[in-house]
């Protein structure tokens, strides 16, 4: 694609980018607050101001007013008003596609550790998927919050980009690489529910923008065997442990919500109190309009 940031071979058009990004980049989690009166209802003002975080950012975090109502039309409302349609049904969802995330001991969820308490490292949601079911954009809303814990990190993945490329560009092209990360099959009962999945972390959508493929996982993934690849898996993995100036750290409460292109992210143990920690997680094939 000409012009393009993203292809290694024109270096003038990524560092024209580059400047930009990092000139208005967030270092600070507040940036990416907007208060809404009703997210099933946004004002032009309110849905201007998520949106336009979102193109610098590619997230905002929406500060609500509805409380611990448990009313799922919030998230897709507001994802709809936000151009977010076309809902992935993966396995742990709700019948209506959208996933209720709380500690669930049947048989469905006991294994995931999304239905635990246990802290989850740095990822983007389904990093499993086949190449025409990516998940491009992301929504949680919060209805209760855990009585401790339960707090995510976030990362911009075109700032993830940026760091590795800045680094070695030839780390980009190993993380482009059709065969960089391989997800295993998923057996249940010795039947297979998920086939094997590889594919690259960082690939370039046809509209030009950046997606990114990647979990943190230490077991059931698979990397390709060639010293530039675990290089820049390993130098990944580092920028994570001793953090960016661009990771912003905080915890959705009653009625708020994060929004996002389908960004890293993280979330920590939690322990529940009296009404459990209940959070709803959509996930879209498309990405949030005009971003």
């Amino acid at each position: 694609m000409p012009d393009s940031p993203f292809a290694l071979d024109d270096d003038s058009a990524y560092q024209r980018w580059r400047e930009r990004k990092l000139e208005q980049a967030p270092t600070a989690l507040g940036a990416l607050i907007v208060e809404v009166r009703d997210p099933r209802r946004l004002t032009d003002a309110e849905r201007s101001a998520i949106l336009e975080r979102c193109r610098i950012a590619n997230m905002a975090i929406y500060v609500g007013a509805t409380g611990d109502d448990p009313d799922k039309e919030i998230p897709r409302a507001l994802g709809a008003s936000l151009g977010l349609h076309r809902l992935d049904h993966n396995p742990g969802a709700d019948e209506d596609a959208i996933t209720s995330l709380t500690v669930q001991s049947d048989a469905r969820h006991r294994d995931y550790i999304p239905y635990s308490n246990r802290p989850i490292s740095w990822h983007t949601d389904g990093y499993y998927n086949d190449p025409e079911h990516q998940i491009h954009g992301l929504l949680l809303h919060c209805v209760h919050p855990a009585e401790e814990g339960g707090a995510n990190d976030l990362l911009d993945h075109e700032i993830a980009y940026i760091l590795l490329r800045d680094r070695n560009p030839e780390f980009i092209r190993a993380l482009m690489h059709p065969e960089c990360m391989t997800i295993p099959a998923n057996h249940v009962d010795g039947e297979e529910v998920r086939p094997e999945q590889p594919g690259p972390v960082f690939s370039v959508r046809p509209d030009g923008r950046l997606h990114m493929r990647y979990t943190n996982r230490a077991r059931n993934i698979r990397w390709r065997d060639d010293p530039v690849t675990l290089e820049a898996v390993a130098t990944l993995k580092t920028l994570f442990e001793q953090g960016t100036s661009w990771s912003v750290c905080g915890r959705l409460e009653s009625g708020w919500g994060l929004v996002s292109n389908n960004v890293l992210h993280t979330r920590s143990g939690f322990t529940d109190g009296p009404t459990p920690r209940l959070i709803y997680r959509a996930r879209y094939y498309d990405r949030l309009q005009d971003t």
